[in-house]
């Protein structure tokens, strides 16, 4: 039974498709203007939505994105924007010397081993730079499957709402390869209490937390050159 009420909300999804990422856009986008960070890097920044809505107050974007197709998607809308940089690579590719005043990841981290790529990111935010994450987590245990139980109406009614009509295909931002996340909110919490003292993390609505980090603008852990 509850396979088959699996497959019938799968089924349902993509008929009327609307992204849990973007949901949370306009709030990552106010994280970072707070922070005045002038330069921005958005990790596995897909087609750009994100990147559309950071550009903005004359900062500069940079965007890595690891599949190829979404790639080109990304470096096609913002061919003429000089603002914009898209680089066709993912987080563990990148030059270690660079750093940004502000890095962004949404339903990305999960992709990438994560107490390491803490450390890395901490490394990668100039001094006073800041972090915003919107995560995904893996449920384990009654809170998160209640919440759960609470949200798959949520997110059905938004769905039919935001695309009424049945969709023959997913829209781009949609399509790029997606993974499942490994660890739990509590996981999370303690590898983010370890290695970014001080930072912010909440659950969120549609299985998702969001995590904000503030680097001390003396900051100098412990290998790092930043």
């Amino acid at each position: 039974m509850r396979v088959t009420l699996l497959a019938w909300i799968e089924r349902f999804n993509r008929r009327h498709p609307w992204s849990h990422n973007d949901f949370y856009g306009s709030w990552v986008v106010d994280q970072v203007a707070e922070s005045g960070a002038p330069s921005v890097l958005d990790i596995g920044c897909g087609t750009g939505n994100l990147i559309e809505r950071l550009r903005g107050s004359g900062r500069s974007v940079t965007g890595f994105e690891p599949d190829p197709a979404t790639a080109r998607l990304a470096m096609a809308r913002f061919a003429a924007d000089h603002a914009v940089t898209i680089e066709k690579i993912g987080y563990e590719q990148r030059d270690p010397a660079r750093r940004w005043a502000a890095i962004t990841l949404v339903a990305s981290l999960h992709h990438l081993p994560l107490a390491a790529t803490l450390q890395e990111l901490r490394s990668s935010l100039l001094p006073g730079g800041r972090m915003v994450v919107i995560g995904c987590y893996r449920s384990d245990g009654g809170i998160d499957h209640a919440i759960a139980a609470m949200v798959v109406p949520m997110n059905l009614l938004i769905g039919l709402i935001k695309h009424p009509r049945s969709a023959d295909r997913l829209p781009d931002e949609m399509t790029a390869p997606t993974a499942d996340p490994g660890e739990t909110l509590q996981e999370i919490r303690a590898a983010v209490a370890e290695h970014l003292p001080g930072a912010r993390i909440r659950r969120r609505l549609f299985w998702r937390y969001s995590l904000v980090y503030d680097k001390p603008v003396h900051d100098r852990p412990s290998g790092s050159n930043s």
